[in-house]
């Protein structure tokens, strides 16, 4: 992804113009009610390889068709981190939509940054995924009505992967992610420090979490995001046992793939998309989810309480669940389709892509959600350590302190 993000300095006004007089909208942060013609942008933030218009690689396209169509130009701000997204999007900058993971979503559902969505207005959205289609993770009811109001639309879902040299494994699957958190002698017979990534961000510490789920059982780990006093500590210290043996905590895709490359790093948590990138130009690498199981994503379109262009957003959700666009980017990325008709006949993904990619691995993915100081269950009376004790303790153990 080549474009550059263009502001412009009047867009806090027009967004609040756009978004009550386009289609048939009531309002700020009100769904339409009719589509109504495209408002000629509409501006995202999205993962990286999440939108692609065919400069990466010309076999990747699922822009440009859509503007010619529309003529809704399409302009994306990548981010890094599920953090970084809620930033931008709580700071406006005329951004219509946002492919937010789980531990986004909600943050942008509460805080009353995205806004709810007119399904009519979204014709496709009954082919998605029946595992998807009411999910939590995108769904509330924010109004007091008692009825489950929809924040956008699936995207596509995933698992974390542990990534790895198969030249420092001898050709062989690491079998846990031990590799990454313990200090070992990898099978070319050098130890892991030194050579091992972790994840730049706080929901990283899920993934300690479900380690120590599978290890040290005593600690009555149930869900890796919610975690009382004591659990989240033994997550905290195995990270700073961790600390000891990473080269560097990664959040950009293409520098984790350098880093692959050139910086001799054995094993990491990363993206299928970075796999596939390095498995394309020719480097040892290969990926597996470990007998632990994985955290993982499943993404959301959604759509800014002001977004400046709600015809054009609303048409990108639209085209966005098209099987051909979900096919092509689930073979680009490494992910699952949130249309599982895109499983089938496409060229690129091919027949045997949705399995490869893990869609019948959905039980065995701990998704992303942002943690709760009630553990998920309002009323029990139970008592977890809420996100923003994840981000001050993590920066913490990165920083070394």
């Amino acid at each position: 992804m080549k474009r550059r993000w263009r502001r412009m300095a009047l867009l806090g006004v027009v967004s609040v113009v756009a978004a009550a007089c386009g289609g048939g909208g009531g309002g700020a942060g009100e769904p339409l009610q009719e589509l109504g013609d495209g408002e000629g942008q509409v501006n995202i933030v999205a993962w990286a390889g999440y939108i692609e218009d065919g400069s990466t690689d010309p076999a990747y396209d699922w822009v440009t068709q859509f503007e010619q169509d529309t003529g809704c130009q399409v302009e994306v701000k990548t981010a890094a981190t599920s953090d970084e997204m809620v930033t931008l999007m709580q700071e406006g900058s005329g951004f219509d939509l946002v492919t937010a993971s789980g531990d986004a979503s909600l943050r942008l559902i509460n805080g009353g940054t995205v806004q709810p969505i007119n399904l009519d207005l979204i014709p496709s959205y009954s082919t998605v995924d029946e595992r998807l289609q009411n999910a939590s993770w995108h769904t509330g009811d924010t109004d007091g009505d008692g009825e489950a109001e929809h924040y956008g639309t699936p995207y596509q879902w995933g698992s974390n992967v542990l990534m790895y040299n198969t030249d420092a494994f001898g050709g062989t699957a690491p079998t846990s992610w031990g590799v990454v958190f313990e200090e070992q002698t990898l099978p070319d017979g050098a130890t892991n420090a030194g050579r091992v990534q972790a994840y730049d961000g706080p929901i990283y510490i899920a993934d300690a979490a479900l380690y120590l789920m599978a290890h040290e059982p005593g600690l009555g780990i149930t869900d890796p995001y919610a975690l009382n006093r004591d659990q989240f500590n033994a997550a905290l210290d195995l990270l700073r046992q961790q600390r000891t043996l990473v080269a560097r905590y990664w959040h950009d895709a293409f520098i984790q793939i350098d880093d692959f490359t050139n910086e001799g790093i054995a094993a990491s948590s990363s993206w299928p998309f970075q796999v596939n990138l390095l498995k394309a130009g020719g480097a040892p690498i290969d990926s597996t989810i470990p007998s632990e199981g994985a955290t993982g994503w499943a993404d959301t379109t959604m759509m800014h309480v002001s977004a400046p262009h709600p015809n054009c957003a609303y048409m990108w959700m639209e085209w966005s669940l098209n099987p051909k666009v979900q096919g092509d980017l689930a073979a680009w990325f490494g992910s699952v389709p949130a249309a599982p008709a895109a499983c089938t006949g496409n060229e690129l993904l091919t027949d045997e892509g949705c399995s490869v990619n893990g869609f019948d691995s959905f039980e065995r993915i701990h998704f992303w959600k942002t943690p709760q100081s009630d553990c998920f269950e309002p009323g029990s009376g139970k008592e977890c350590v809420a996100y923003h004790e994840w981000v001050t303790q993590y920066l913490a153990v990165i920083g070394g302190r």
